[in-house]
């Protein structure tokens, strides 16, 4: 899945101005970008970011998708730095909609795999590390925009073994959800978690994320903070990995009454594990990512593998029905097109595309989230970082276009 794809199908027109409809806002993660500390951070900003906005919205005020690591959202913190950043922004017409707050540490560099959960929902500095991100929050997002935080689905469903785990990672996002209300009430910005399902996470599925939120209202049952304050973050590569359909999830959301904070736009691989397919596929299983994969056969049975290198390990002596298909975690471009052994799960984020169009209230945070860029195969890297962004946004506004949300 390389080359330069369908991007050249979108034409600039569709993004000189780049305002979409209804009062969606649009962005790329920068958690793209390698960088720790603030400093490492804002140069990337400034050297990438701005580069694709030039490109994307140079005449339009343009939304920023930021990621804080810990150490980071410690330093911005700081009143003069903080200060700093918002007059950046203000002479530079970006603006602060929505953090990605799953990553705490390190994620780019080195061995990442389940660390990425670390601190979860069971701990202090995870809650710590996110009210300061929305104390951050409450100081960038402008006037009437609403403003977004995603993090990890709790944990990583190995690491939770006793009820009172359980306990304690409710009682955590109660908190946070007092302290979200209490800057929303005091500032008038309306602002709010999402949970992120994934595989092979405490919350994987659409039905588990469901049973989670009831939970959590058994907990304090008329507490209507929750509501307002608790929701997703609606990642459609993780729930096409799922073999979870986009009317379904929606659904189960709208039936329990559950937030979509934001929706990450995002594509999976999809293959027939054939041996072909398999020898090609030795190219995504890097050492710093989970690649979560399940495989579902004719019949509708799910297999689940902890990582791409095992489900490989594990097929390499057997002979893999033709009839299998795979889904991996891996985010690969939006525009990337099908090659001889990969496909990808567009039409799961095309599906979301659909339910926007006819229910544009479902969510207004929109965020690309191609993170995988360092680890991807040569073929798939054969133009600079800021190109791939811009060929993303083109593929994204041209499909928004074409439901009338890009105007």
């Amino acid at each position: 899945m390389g080359g330069r794809g369908n991007a050249a199908q979108s034409s600039p027109e569709h993004r000189s101005h780049m305002k979409l409809s209804h009062g969606f806002h649009l962005s790329y993660s920068t958690n793209i970008h390698r960088g720790e500390s603030w400093a490492e951070i804002f140069e990337a900003l400034q050297r990438h970011t701005l580069a694709v906005r030039n490109q994307v919205s140079p005449k339009a005020p343009y939304a920023i998708g930021l990621r804080l690591s810990d150490l980071a959202s410690r330093e911005l913190a700081e009143p003069k730095r903080l200060s700093e950043f918002q007059l950046w922004l203000d002479q530079n017409d970006c603006y602060i909609f929505t953090i990605n707050g799953f990553p705490f540490g390190r994620f780019h560099g080195g061995r990442v795999k389940e660390q990425v959960y670390v601190p979860d929902w069971t701990t202090q500095d995870r809650l710590d590390y996110t009210n300061r991100l929305f104390d951050l929050l409450a100081v960038l997002v402008p006037e009437g925009v609403e403003g977004s935080v995603s993090t990890v689905p709790c944990s990583f469903k190995e690491f939770i073994t006793t009820k009172d785990q359980l306990r304690l990672m409710r009682a955590n996002l109660w908190r946070c959800v007092e302290h979200t209300a209490t800057l929303t009430e005091r500032t008038g910005k309306q602002l709010h978690l999402g949970l992120e399902p994934e595989p092979l996470c405490y919350l994987e599925t659409s039905p588990e994320t469901a049973r989670f939120f009831e939970e959590m209202r058994a907990d304090r049952p008329k507490d209507s903070r929750l509501d307002r304050h608790l929701g997703v973050n609606y990642d459609t590569c993780h729930l096409a990995v799922e073999f979870e359909e986009p009317q379904d999830v929606i659904g189960q959301f709208q039936r329990h009454g559950i937030k979509i904070s934001k929706i990450h736009f995002s594509s999976a691989l999809r293959v027939r594990p054939t041996a072909e397919a398999r020898q090609a596929l030795t190219a995504f299983a890097d050492d710093v990512y989970f690649h979560q994969v399940i495989a579902r056969r004719e019949d509708g049975t799910l297999t689940r593998y902890r990582d791409l290198d095992a489900a490989l390990t594990r097929h390499s002596a057997l002979r893999t029905p033709q009839s299998e298909e795979w889904r991996i975690h891996f985010h690969i471009p939006l525009h990337s097109r099908p090659t001889a052994h990969f496909e990808n799960t567009s039409d799961h984020l095309l599906g979301v595309m659909d339910a926007l169009q006819a229910n544009p209230a479902l969510c207004s945070h929109l965020e690309m989230e191609t993170y995988t860029w360092e680890v991807m195969p040569p073929e798939m890297k054969n133009r600079s970082v800021v190109d791939q962004l811009v060929a993303e946004y083109d593929w994204c506004l041209a499909k928004l276009a074409e439901r009338d949300i890009n105007h």
